[in-house]
């Protein structure tokens, strides 16, 4: 086996630079980059949708807890609006019930109604 005397001195190697490896590794960087941020847009999408569902869920619950709440709100006003429970508050307060005899029948008054000959006529007269 031959050795080199440990002396000796070594040339300078000059490499050539290869731009087809340089740009290759440019796109490479570039195609990994794009494909990370559309993974990390698609896992931000992703988390939106399941908050999205989350908070519609929430607003379906409250939807259904307002309805009951005005189902009763409604029940509560029919019952105090009904006729068992106002007789009694009105006899409190002096209130009595209507007498046959207050309630007058009112005749309506035929003077100032044309005849109906006349407006018969007067329909058949006018053109439309």
């Amino acid at each position: 086996m031959k050795r080199i005397p440990p002396g000796h001195v070594n040339s300078r190697i000059h490499r050539e630079r290869d731009l087809s490896a340089l740009s290759r590794l440019v796109l490479l960087l570039f195609c990994g980059l794009a494909l990370t941020s559309g993974f990390l847009f698609a896992a931000k999408q992703h988390f939106a949708a399941i908050q999205y569902g989350y908070k519609n869920q929430d607003l379906r619950r409250e939807h259904e807890r307002l309805l009951q709440e005005q189902r009763r709100l409604l029940l509560m006003k029919e019952e105090a609006t009904s006729p068992v429970r106002l007789e009694p508050a009105a006899r409190g307060i002096g209130l009595q019930p209507v007498q046959p005899g207050q309630i007058a029948v009112r005749k309506e008054d035929k003077r100032n109604e044309p005849h109906p000959e006349a407006v018969i006529k007067s329909a058949a007269s006018s053109p439309h």
